[in-house]
């Protein structure tokens, strides 16, 4: 399985409620239509506060994560080649400006219990040390790291998607430079009050003391979760 992740700024002159509405109700019934898909996720950014950790916040600016989940890259590609993404697209540039597309594997450390009722759902981008490889980070960010978060108090789901591609705009080969994107986390918590807990507890200062040898910036949001498949 792998996901397909873009992230989303509003196009200049739209407003953050028009954005949303149009991804809900326009946008999101288009791209369900594409062949192969398995699953699609909207990630509405609420809240773009770094919230209780203690690194350095890169410069990302977005509006928005799309996930679009497809048994292979092969299949993703003959979605991507249909006509139903060329109606994504021609929807895409009238109300999404600046756009990164990324393809990652997806390695789930904690389950989402479905049945744990309504959550808050944090995301956050990961960019590498400068001078370690991706697979030193891979081994790193699986490894130790993903045995110490699982040990924070109150964590209802976790989830660690690791970049293997990039592109910029709606597929156009992008250079690590310009998507400087390893990882993209996904943690879930019953509340913001979990989070900041959960982020003052001794586990959180063994991954964050870990997190300081291998991740540069982690850029953190909060989102609101729009399930589309």
């Amino acid at each position: 399985m792998i996901v397909r992740m873009g992230l989303l700024t509003r196009r200049p002159g739209t407003s953050e409620a028009s954005f949303r509405e149009h991804w809900r109700k326009v946008h999101g019934p288009l791209a369900a239509r594409l062949p192969g898909l398995r699953r699609y996720v909207q990630n509405h950014v609420t809240d773009r506060r770094q919230l209780a950790i203690d690194h350095a916040r890169g410069t990302w600016s977005i509006d928005g994560i799309s996930q679009l989940w497809f048994d292979s890259v092969e299949d993703m590609n003959r979605a991507v080649a249909s006509e139903a993404y060329a109606d994504v697209a021609r929807d895409h540039v009238t109300f999404v400006g600046d756009t990164g597309l990324v393809t990652t594997v997806p390695n789930v450390v904690v389950p989402v219990d479905p049945s744990a009722g309504p959550l808050v759902k944090r995301m956050s981008i990961l960019t590498r040390k400068p001078g370690l490889t991706p697979e030193a980070f891979r081994d790193e960010w699986w490894g130790f790291h993903a045995e110490a978060v699982k040990k924070f108090p109150n964590l209802m789901g976790y989830t660690q998607n690791l970049v293997v591609d990039r592109s910029a705009g709606l597929g156009a080969p992008s250079s690590y430079e310009a998507l400087p994107i390893d990882g993209i986390v996904e943690l879930w918590f019953r509340s913001v009050a979990d989070i900041e807990a959960a982020f003052r507890s001794p586990a959180a200062d063994v991954s964050q003391t870990h997190a300081l040898s291998f991740i540069s910036e982690i850029t953190t949001f909060l989102v609101d979760v729009h399930e589309v498949v």
